[in-house]
This record gives C-alpha cells, sequence and structure tokens, in this order.
C-alpha cells in the first residue's frame, strides 16, 4: 500500500503531467505543440514573467552570503527510488519516497521533501538537450531532483505557492569513457523496461541519489525564481542550477535518444526534450560570495608589500 501511495503522488508531479484541470495538449516534436506554441497555448502561465529555464550569464550574477550549504537527508539512501517511468512519453521519471529524501538549507525557507527527479536531453552526441545553459553553452543532459516544501498538502497547492517548489538542477557532461560511471550504468540499464509511454520498472534498492551525483560540488550553484518548464509552466519554483556537471560517458547519454519512445507503437524516439530559454524580466541570478584571495595569497601580498616598502626606505 505504502509504494502505491509514492507511486500515486509521483504521478500527480511534473514535467510531463499537466497541472491539475488542464487539458492543454503541448509536446516538444511537432510544430503544432512545440514550446514555441506553449505561451499561446497555456496563456496563463507560460508566457508569465519569471519563466524557465534561462540562460545564466556569469558576468551578471550577483553574490548573495545566505547561500549556504545544503542539508541532504536520505540522498544515500537506495531505498528511497522507488521506480522509474517512462513519463507519457516526454521524459523519464524516477520516483522518490518522499518519507526519506529532503533537502534543506541553501538558502532555501523551509524544509522540501524530494518527491522525484526527471532528465532533460538532447540527440546523443549529435546535439545537446540541457534546459539551462551557461553563456550560451547547452551541456548534453539536465537531471532535475523535485522537492515540495514539506507544510504544504499536495502539489496543487504547492504549484500556487511562488516557493512551493525547490528543483535541484544538475548538468551532465559526456566524457569519451565506456559505460562510466557505475552508478549511471546501472540507472540506465533500466531504460530497456520502460521504452514505451507509461511502462513502469521497479528500481528500489539498486541505486542511491549520492552514487548519480557522484563528484559534483554541491557547495556551488546558481540561485533564481523561476517556473516548472512543462505546461502548466506554473510560477512556483525556487532554482538551485549547481556549476559542477555529472560526468557521464557518452555510450550510456546516447541510451535515452535511442531507447525511449515517444508512444507505445515504437515509432518515434524521445529527442530533444527540453525548453529554450526564456526571459528573465528583470531577475537577478545569484551565487555564493568568491573571495578575491586566499589566505595564502594574502600573506604573500602582504610580504611583496613590506618587501617594497622596505627597499624604497
Amino acid at each position: 500500500m505504502k509504494a502505491q501511495l509514492v507511486t500515486l503522488l509521483a504521478a500527480c508531479l511534473l514535467p510531463t503531467v499537466l497541472s491539475e484541470g488542464s487539458t492543454v495538449a503541448w509536446c516538444y516534436h511537432l510544430p503544432s505543440c512545440n514550446d514555441t506554441t506553449w505561451p499561446h497555448t497555456v496563456a496563463h502561465q507560460c508566457n508569465g514573467t519569471r519563466q524557465s529555464p534561462i540562460n545564466i550569464v556569469t558576468a551578471d550574477v550577483q553574490a548573495d552570503s545566505s547561500l549556504t550549504a545544503f542539508s541532504f537527508s536520505g540522498f544515500n539512501d537506495s531505498s528511497a527510488l522507488v521506480q522509474m517511468e517512462n513519463a507519457d512519453g516526454k521524459s523519464v521519471k524516477v520516483s522518490l519516497d518522499d518519507s526519506k529524501m529532503s533537502v534543506s538549507g541553501g538558502g532555501l525557507q523551509g524544509h522540501y521533501k524530494s518527491t522525484q527527479f526527471h532528465l532533460h536531453w538532447g540527440n546523443g552526441s549529435s546535439s545537446a538537450g540541457s534546459e539551462h545553459t551557461v553563456n550560451g553553452k547547452r551541456y548534453p543532459m539536465e537531471l532535475h531532483i523535485v522537492n515540495m516544501k514539506s507544510t504544504l498538502p499536495n502539489t496543487t497547492v504547492a504549484l500556487e505557492d511562488p516557493t512551493g517548489l525547490a528543483v535541484l538542477g544538475f548538468f551532465i557532461e559526456a566524457t569519451s569513457d565506456s559505460g562510466k560511471p557505475e552508478s549511471w550504468k546501472n540507472l540506465t540499464s533500466f531504460l530497456s523496461s520502460v521504452p514505451n509511454k507509461g511502462d513502469v520498472v521497479d528500481i528500489m534498492d539498486q541505486i542511491s541519489m549520492d552514487s548519480l551525483l557522484e563528484g559534483v560540488d554541491r557547495t556551488k550553484y546558481y540561485r533564481y525564481l523561476g517556473s516548472l518548464t512543462t505546461p502548466s509552466c506554473d510560477e512556483a519554483v525556487v532554482w538551485t542550477v549547481f556549476k559542477d556537471p555529472i560526468k557521464v560517458s557518452q555510450d550510456l547519454i546516447n541510451l535515452f535518444s535511442t531507447t525511449m519512445y515517444i508512444n507505445t507503437t515504437a515509432q518515434s524516439l524521445i529527442t530533444s526534450n527540453f525548453r529554450g530559454a526564456q526571459e528573465l524580466n528583470g531577475r537577478v541570478v545569484t551565487s555564493q560570495p568568491s573571495s578575491a584571495t586566499t589566505p595564502y595569497q594574502a600573506l604573500s601580498l602582504t610580504a611583496a608589500l613590506l618587501y617594497h616598502i622596505l627597499y624604497w626606505l
């Protein structure tokens, strides 16, 4: 029963399921319903002023000393990753047991339960597919961990709160290795079990979130206020985009665009399932203050200054 409740909750979450009451059809692959049409077909939100994703221009990022380290709970627990799903033929989604996984700190105002993660990709090595970009650079993939404010009863209510959701975004960068890292080899091994729209497979006790994020410095990140990146594009998200990418071999990245199908007849592969960059509209992207000098550098500068003073005496 508990597993069924977790699955039901995950099914209510985006990126691939429209918010309650919306019946608008949307897609990535057809001119009639791709992301260029969303501001018109889902005009209530998708043409708003704090839409996501964005292009992060590092020269414009402002320092914010409140962006401290996060506290991650249950990210080392392999039983917290419950099921993988071909979510409505638009993405790969993994439901999380939010009684075991949560996040706080990092400048967030409160405690957030981790509910699911999903991925966006391009078309293998031929085109990149991250949603956010940095100085115009698009990475091969992007992973989003969706977290809901723990004081809220459900997703419908969370989408009405300007900070109801906190999404953690991780870029994925390709390497020339084969089948690396092991955690991602394990994760992608389940793709063959969910090729078609609506397919679901149990992955409990196989992978932890920490293992998928190995090598990422989670103390360095960008922060801004934005929205869901799929219809209905609700402007209810505190976005965290980590600076360090996850390193995954190109052969494993390729599996997403060569294994997953939009429908149940294995005719069209899911490729380029990302939304284009949206206007900032005056929003400010923040990050941790960078120290101009290390203690060692400061000591060296002091010594050099004293040398020049004594030289000229």
